[in-house]
């Protein structure tokens, strides 16, 4: 069984492409390779109803994002500032990193 890929990681600047919260961009916060899916900062808000705990002493209704699909976003190009395809390229050290399709720059840090 082959390990599923996402084309983001996390703490990457995206923009939803589709649905409800599309043209929106935010950052990622988590990625979930066995779903295929993206947590994206504002994106996908969900209320939950929770019971007191630790952490939130009087419960109550919470927001929070919920995942969305990791085909429903692109990465945005630091250079272009617009949403795009990545590619990978090697650099001389050996290392690969992911590139933007439309000006070449590269998008690891």
């Amino acid at each position: 069984m082959t390990r599923p890929k996402v084309h983001v990681k996390k703490g990457d600047l995206v923009q939803v492409i589709t649905g409800k919260y599309a043209g929106k961009r935010g950052k990622v916060l988590r990625v979930i390779p066995s779903e295929s899916r993206v947590v994206v900062e504002g994106v996908n808000i969900v209320k939950r109803h929770t019971k007191p705990n630790p952490k939130l002493p009087q419960g109550g209704i919470i927001e929070k994002e919920a995942p969305i699909h990791s085909s429903n976003v692109m990465i945005v190009c630091s250079k272009c500032n617009n949403p795009t395809r990545i590619g990978k390229k090697f650099l001389e050290n050996g290392e690969k990193v992911r590139v933007c399709k439309k000006c070449g720059q590269v998008l690891d840090k």
